[in-house]
């Protein structure tokens, strides 16, 4: 039987559970916004997309800063678990490499040329690093506090 889980802060688990799901929020909003149609003029079509991921950006750096900051949840863990050491490096290197995906599709839906067909399938790509991150962050939760973030509603 392994160590028995860390004491987790509720305080902090629930305010990263409202974290996620604001950032699934976004992405589902980024997820329908790549879906329409594009109509004449790829404009207005990249114009919502560009909306839909300024919102997932401004979601993404709450969620950085509730995990990676000063009193962040990756500091406590990694006082409290160091044996998650290396799950919680991956995730933080995985923030870097998802805000750089982020700020790649900003820059390409905030001037033409639109490339919908490049921007769709980066944007499509983006949504999947993410839900695999979401789901290493659960399995890290629950490893560390034995703690279901659940689905967030």
């Amino acid at each position: 039987m392994g160590p028995a889980p860390a004491a987790p802060d509720r305080a902090a688990l629930e305010t990263l559970r409202l974290r996620r799901a604001e950032l699934r929020g976004s992405m589902g909003a980024l997820e329908r916004a790549l879906a329409e149609p594009v109509p004449i003029g790829h404009g207005r079509w990249a114009g919502r997309v560009n909306v839909a991921l300024v919102e997932l950006s401004a979601d993404l750096r709450e969620h950085i800063a509730v995990t990676e900051g000063e009193s962040g949840l990756h500091r406590d863990l990694l006082a409290t678990s160091p044996r998650l050491s290396g799950a919680v490096t991956r995730l933080d290197r995985e923030h870097v490499q998802i805000r750089g995906l982020v700020d790649d599709l900003l820059a390409r839906t905030s001037a033409p040329p639109y490339e919908v067909d490049r921007i769709r399938r980066l944007g499509t790509a983006l949504l999947g690093v993410l839900v695999g991150h979401r789901q290493r962050g659960s399995d890290l939760i629950y490893e560390a506090y034995a703690f279901d973030l659940g689905g967030e509603t």
